[in-house]
């Protein structure tokens, strides 16, 4: 697709099968991808690349209407939704042949009264304080489920695995009863899953047969300690062009309220994104971006579609040229997450649909 907005989202393909090849080469051949791609593969938009999605037997997204858009864009191998549906979606889960997650009794029942063939992997509540049967009523929640109801998977998942080591233990020991449980009961499960990203690396006998790689497969950090295990490459850089240049005197007043007062004559450039497009009003002012290999602040407060810098400094500066967000070597997407006293996927995700993905492979 043709770029034609001045700003969009770099992704690198090459740095994304990498990242595959590393997590693979960490979890064994024997184990396993289950690529997690929701919220548009973590504002990547991979979820859209049939030629990524290909390599996995199974990918997992978060809700019914995300495996609905898989199956239209003509995915046709498993699609896992993590998290349980609602009943209003059960027509959809049939009719598009998705596999789900499910913890409640209720809305087990309401799978068994379709008499409809419906696959399913069972949540195990173990610590995460979310959802999830209790590991010690696993039994008798599975013998409660419906002939119609196919159980080809039992997971849970980690809340902690990037920094408390004896809570995750304690976790993974009782996900442990629990698939013990399940097996005398089931016999043989398709897929037994617990770790994404941290517990992945953290956690080696978390494994089993089948992981959840997040955050890690866009080649971020998931933990302070990431990069130093896994050795990862970002496949995400923002960009945008120069839309506007002018030149101002001292003591222009630039953007709204008038929070930024120019103190000498200056060169302003408009660069066309803005918060509507997921770069926060938290960067008004101070914040740098990168233009000529040269940082440069923002000037005034960040606008909906656009914000202000300040390039007086910087040599044959004009129109068109690039004006780099984060890079993840001179600026990187963990130090806006810092800036905002957030993580790093919370950034990556609030990119907006409006702003265009660039896809790259060399």
């Amino acid at each position: 697709m043709e770029i034609t907005r001045p700003a969009y989202l770099e992704i690198d393909l090459n740095n994304l099968e990498y990242n595959i090849n590393k997590i693979q080469e960490t979890v064994g051949k024997d184990v396993k991808l289950m690529p997690v791609i929701k919220a548009n593969g973590y504002g990547t938009y991979i979820n859209q690349r049939l030629e990524v999605l290909n390599k996995f037997d199974i990918v997992a997204v978060a809700n019914v209407d995300e495996g609905v858009n898989l199956r239209n864009l003509g995915y046709e191998k498993e699609i896992f939704v993590l998290n349980q549906p609602y009943e209003t979606e059960i027509e959809k889960i049939i009719k598009y042949n998705i596999v789900v997650g499910i913890s409640s009794y209720e809305f087990a029942e309401k799978l068994g009264k379709t008499n409809k063939d419906i696959t399913v992997h069972v949540e195990i509540g173990t610590g995460m304080g979310r959802t999830g049967v209790h590991p010690y009523k696993i039994e008798k929640y599975l013998r409660n489920l419906s002939s119609n109801i196919k159980v080809e998977g039992i997971y849970t998942h980690f809340s902690s695995a990037d920094i408390d080591d004896e809570y995750s233990k304690k976790q993974l020991e009782s996900f442990n009863v629990a698939v013990n449980t399940a097996k005398q009961v089931l016999g043989n499960i398709k897929y037994i899953h617990a770790a994404a990203s941290n517990a992945l690396i953290n956690y080696p006998d978390a494994r089993f047969n089948l992981v959840r790689p997040g955050i890690i497969l866009y080649g971020y950090a998931g933990a302070d300690d990431t990069y130093e295990k896994l050795d990862l490459k970002p496949i995400a850089k923002l960009k945008a062009k120069i839309s506007f240049l002018k030149e101002v005197e001292e003591g222009t007043s630039i953007g709204y309220s008038r929070s930024y007062i120019t103190n000498r004559k200056s060169k302003v450039a408009t660069v066309p994104i803005g918060y509507a497009d997921g770069f926060r009003r938290t960067f008004s002012n101070g914040w740098k971006v990168l233009i000529h290999g040269k940082k440069v602040p923002i000037i005034g407060k960040v606008c909906m579609d656009s914000f202000m810098v300040d390039v007086t400094d910087i040599e044959d500066v004009k129109l068109g040229d690039e004006v780099i967000i984060w890079d993840n070597e001179n600026i990187t997407l963990d130090e806006l997450a810092e800036k905002c006293d957030t993580i790093n996927y919370e950034i990556l995700c609030n990119i907006s649909q409006r702003v265009p993905r660039k896809f790259i492979k060399k």
